[in-house]
């Protein structure tokens, strides 16, 4: 029956702002009381609003903080967007973020036109707004504009392929922002500087040589730990970083012996031991400077970052740092990447990245769902940061050849197989498939 199929529509809605949803943070769902969402996610509260007219007051008689508020199709309704956003402000954490949905523009007419066939039953509220009014409002309320998507391009019943072709249709069409359902997620800007503590992960494989000039270069951080990981090398990777531990008790290092194998397994077997706020991922063959840390923190500190990526294709590289193959492989895929995520990066696999601890159950959370291994983990973590919509940033850093070992990296091996993660993924990127 080609029907408009109201269950599925709003299902499909719960999968995408779920994603947004962090357990470790307070999150905040307002929505109308007459709302068709049924499902609840129990790391969020639920605010229904019965009358638009009580809207203000409900918002102003809470009083947590929340670090995401997220409206469901309440904005057509609101008569004054100013003071709106105003209260909404004012019950936002610094550096909290709220989450607008609503009805694509483009969409009202044909939405319309299926109710008067009664292919669709009538709704009394739609909301609908244009990005650009937002980006207005919200920019002098000290919002910044994240991401803007949209979902669901076929809403409708059609024997048995309803589903199939509204999938095939999100992964076809999805640069296009043509799907019905509109998110625009904004970030409170910070008022200043909050020093989080720090953990930095060292995934090492034969690389005994490098690893004492690797951590006395890294900085004097308050509140620090350093967390080598040691695979199954061939050297005394293993036995040199436990007489470091010895050595420089004042830097906090942990020694963990890899039980898998890969930089990505490392990398994720040592996110779950950190214990600090931020995770910082820093390859042991000093390829990228240990002093850039500190602006990588800085970002994330100041407000600016959820997440900072590092770009070793701004500055002149160092001769021989990268082979020429090397350098087509990271630019293909760096390309791929972009189209999928929506995010404009320079470099996909640059080793070093800084994030939030409260991001490492998402990241499971999205290997869970992808269901296929990333060698490096720099696929895992970018597509999680951007799947969840944190703000992504990159840093420019110079990139030098080794000094000591040489790569861990099979140039043709490793890129088919980051070429099969980057198919599979196309598909986790789409959340009206797992329904």
């Amino acid at each position: 029956m080609f029907k408009f199929d109201s269950r599925v529509f709003y299902k499909r809605h719960n999968n995408e702002v779920n994603k947004y949803i962090f357990p470790e943070l307070n999150n905040l769902h307002i929505l109308s009381e007459n709302s068709s969402i049924q499902d609840s996610n129990d790391n969020c509260k639920y605010l229904y609003i019965e009358k638009i007219e009580s809207l203000y007051k409900e918002l102003e008689n809470l009083t947590t903080l929340y670090d995401l508020i997220i409206i469901t199709d309440l904005l057509e309704e609101v008569n004054d967007m100013n003071k709106f956003f105003q209260i909404i402000n004012s019950r936002l954490s610094d550096n909290g973020k709220i989450l607008l949905t609503s009805i694509n523009n483009m969409w009202y007419p044909f939405l319309e036109i299926l109710e008067f066939f009664k292919f669709k039953n009538k709704s009394e509220k739609r909301a609908y707004t244009s990005i650009k009014k937002l980006k207005n409002i919200l920019s002098k309320k000290d919002f910044t504009l994240i991401n803007y998507n949209t979902r669901q391009f076929f809403p409708f019943k059609l024997f048995l392929l309803g589903n199939f072709l509204n999938s095939l249709l999100e992964l076809l069409l999805f640069k296009f922002n043509l799907g019905i359902k509109t998110y625009f997620l904004f970030q409170k800007q910070s008022k200043g500087l909050v020093e989080l503590s720090k953990s930095i992960i060292v995934p090492a494989k034969n690389e005994e040589k490098n690893l004492e000039p690797l951590i006395t270069r890294i900085p004097q951080f308050e509140n620090v730990e350093i967390l080598i990981v040691c695979g199954k090398s061939e050297d005394n990777t293993l036995e040199e970083s436990r007489r470091l531990m010895n050595l420089y008790p004042e830097l906090n290092i942990r020694v963990l012996e890899q039980s898998g194998n890969g930089k990505g397994n490392a990398v994720f077997e040592a996110i779950k031991l950190t214990k600090n706020d931020l995770i910082a991922i820093l390859d042991a063959d000093i390829s990228v400077d240990p002093e850039n840390l500190t602006d990588f923190y800085m970002l994330i500190e100041s407000g600016k970052a959820d997440f900072v990526n590092g770009t070793r294709f701004v500055y002149r590289k160092e001769k021989n740092a990268m082979r020429f193959f090397n350098v087509l492989g990271n630019k293909f895929f760096q390309f791929l990447v972009s189209v999928v995520i929506s995010r404009d990066l320079t470099d996909s696999l640059c080793g070093t990245k800084v994030f939030h601890k409260s991001m490492r159950y998402k990241i499971f959370d999205w290997q869970n769902r992808n269901n296929v291994s990333d060698p490096f983990g720099d696929f895992d973590l970018l597509f999680t940061a951007s799947y969840c919509g944190l703000n992504i940033i990159e840093f420019p850093v110079y990139y030098r050849s080794r000094v000591y070992g040489k790569t861990q990296i099979s140039r043709f091996y490793d890129g088919f197989r980051l070429l099969y993660y980057f198919f599979v993924s196309i598909k986790s990127f789409n959340t009206s498939i797992n329904n």
